[in-house]
């Protein structure tokens, strides 16, 4: 009987001790909860408003909800009576220790949200970066996958992009096609222009805006070189890069433009 006497009375010297900290630290950690859903709610309709990509939503306000929860629980830990110290600094070892194992997927990681932050380019894009050229046709956490001119897979860091030069040949809606060819040097240029240029405004993958240009960049001996400059869209570049010069070889053709033959001039020597 003493022993249940004494066991009830020290049930009751730990529940005045403890039970107000318990009951507490329990309705905190629901409010805490409750809060945390919140924030994350406003946080998560804020990413909407901004614009942000759905794969980085995600993932941040998974990170934020999980950062505040532990913030919860350390706090709620703290209010029974737990020493928090030392457990605050397991978690920054573990911390510590997980950033040094995985620096270069941080590194990775870090560079995609910057992509997905500032949009220096988006998906259908056509960008050059790190000395390849494609399409943008992903872009995820740690990587960034380009569609290449002639259909092959190409997988970047993130850390390689977003530190290195990124062109961006899309960003304005039209690019400019550069190409180059020669012709004799004795044709009428003027003619020769015209017609390359009448070539190009019938042709529906140029645009008309702005307009299609042919310029004398070379003067040789016995050739002239054109510098022909049309614009397009991203889609249209590779047809137009291809097509337009068969294309205006054959009106140089109908029209009579002759095409440069080089000559050489043979001096003979006499004894």
């Amino acid at each position: 009987m003493d022993n249940i006497t004494k066991m009830y009375e020290n049930i009751q010297v730990l529940f005045a001790t403890y039970g107000l900290k318990i009951l507490g630290a329990i309705l905190f950690f629901i409010i805490g909860l409750w809060i945390t859903n919140i924030i994350t709610r406003l946080l998560g309709k804020l990413m909407v408003r901004r614009g942000f990509d759905v794969s980085l939503q995600s993932f941040l306000l998974s990170l934020i909800s999980i950062g505040l929860k532990v913030l919860l629980l350390v706090s709620v830990a703290g209010m029974i009576g737990i020493e928090t110290t030392s457990f605050i600094a397991v978690i920054g070892a573990l911390g510590l220790a997980v950033g040094l194992a995985l620096q270069g997927s941080l590194a990775n990681f870090a560079g995609g949200v910057l992509i997905l932050l500032f949009k220096p380019f988006k998906v259908g894009d056509l960008i050059e970066s790190n000395g390849q050229i494609g399409t943008v046709h992903e872009i995820q956490i740690f990587n960034t996958i380009l569609l290449t001119p002639d259909n092959k897979t190409t997988i970047i860091a993130n850390a390689m992009v977003s530190n290195g030069i990124i062109t961006n040949y899309s960003r304005h809606g039209s690019i400019r096609v550069d190409l180059s060819m020669n012709v004799a040097a004795d044709n009428d240029m003027d003619k020769v222009r015209a017609i390359a240029i009448e070539v190009m405004n019938k042709d529906e993958n140029i645009l008309k805006d702005p307009a299609p240009g042919v310029f004398v960049s070379k003067l040789g001996g016995y050739f002239n070189e054109l510098s022909i400059r049309p614009y397009s869209t991203v889609e249209n570049y590779w047809s137009v890069y291809f097509g337009t010069l068969e294309k205006i070889q054959k009106a140089f053709t109908e029209n009579n433009i002759t095409a440069p033959v080089p000559s050489q001039v043979l001096i003979s020597k006499t004894a």
